[in-house]
């Protein structure tokens, strides 16, 4: 079995990563300034987010794929009011991994019991 992400990505015990530790490890294995890779990991997420406000879709092989979905109008409740509400259709962000990354995290990350 291949060293665990964490252990492989050098966060020692860490559960999260934040964008300045991908900025960090990138800059780290290109080389590259760390002001540069920020740069082009803050416009990389731009493009993504103008892309999915504009309604169309980010496919990326192998990683996955930002989708926009659609939620159907649906009924609520104001518990503080006691009243309904109508909910109207919107369309919200979604990620959804590829079949390889999905295999990937499986085969990699332990369960804790």
């Amino acid at each position: 079995m291949r060293p665990s992400i964490t252990s492989r990505l050098g966060l020692k015990n860490k559960e999260q990563m934040t964008k300045a530790d991908i900025v960090t490890k990138i800059s780290d294995k290109t080389g590259m300034e760390r002001g540069d890779v920020q740069a082009v990991v803050e416009s990389f997420m731009k493009e993504i987010k103008h892309s999915l406000e504009d309604g169309n879709n980010v496919y990326l092989r192998g990683f996955g794929s930002f989708i926009v979905k659609k939620r159907a109008q649906k009924t609520g409740r104001n518990i503080s009011k006691n009243t309904t509400i109508v909910i109207p259709a919107h369309y919200i962000p979604s990620f959804k991994p590829a079949k390889v990354f999905v295999e990937g995290v499986k085969e990699n990350v332990a369960v804790e019991e």
